[in-house]
């Protein structure tokens, strides 16, 4: 693979000291093995592409069309078929290794080295409808001449004669729940046996959001 994209769910944060005593804020990644679900041709799909299963999840839980799809994969890379995948992402065309076939896993140590540099893209936690305050920063209003009650109110939006309220505007509403990516990050360390990914820095979202690490160096 070109650019060797990873999937992992977020587990906690730590700190880790190099050589020199230093220590660097670290977030854990639990990434486990990926296994090649589909592979897509030009001729059978219209497209070429690498379909990956990520993660684990009971048969009962998943559709019966979906059970049989990984099953077929399972088969093929000679796995046990108790186990469904819980998620599945693609990789486009100048991502595939011809070499790969259906069934192929492939775990973190196959794809990273410590000292490589990332992009880590996942969903920020959700903080469902929150005020101008959090969610814009505003200072609000003093708490004196009859304001008392207005200290985290949003004022005037500049009515004027406008009998609307322009788009873009700063007000209340839901927060969070967005799609982000942070760049250069380094990977600090990496346990091969439990398959864990150590990356200096905090990635978003919460414990157990899905993370799509890509490695660019």
């Amino acid at each position: 693979m070109s650019k060797r994209l990873i999937l992992g769910t977020k587990e906690y944060m730590t700190q880790i000291f190099d050589t020199d005593g230093r220590v660097h804020p670290a977030t854990v990644i639990a990434t486990g093995p990926m296994t090649v679900t589909q592979i897509k041709t030009e001729d059978t799909d219209g497209y070429s592409a690498l379909q990956v299963g990520f993660g684990e999840k009971k048969a009962k839980n998943t559709p019966k069309p979906q059970q049989g799809h990984y099953k077929k994969a399972l088969k093929a890379g000679g796995h046990a078929d108790e186990k469904m995948f819980r998620y599945t992402r693609e990789l486009k065309k100048d991502d595939i290794d011809p070499s790969i076939a259906l069934g192929h896993s492939f775990s973190v140590n196959d794809l990273l080295e410590e000292g490589d540099v990332v992009v880590v893209s996942g969903t920020t936690k959700g903080k469902g409808f929150q005020g101008v305050v959090k969610r814009h920063g505003f200072h609000g209003g003093p708490r004196s001449h009859g304001q008392k009650h207005t200290e985290r109110s949003p004022g005037s939006i500049g009515g004027g004669l406008r009998t609307r309220v322009p788009k873009g505007m700063k007000m209340a509403g839901r927060m969070g729940g967005n799609t982000v990516t942070v760049k250069n990050l380094k990977v600090l360390k990496i346990d091969t046996e439990k398959n864990l990914l150590y990356i200096g820095g905090a990635v978003p979202g919460r414990r157990g959001t899905l993370l799509e690490i890509t490695v660019v160096k």
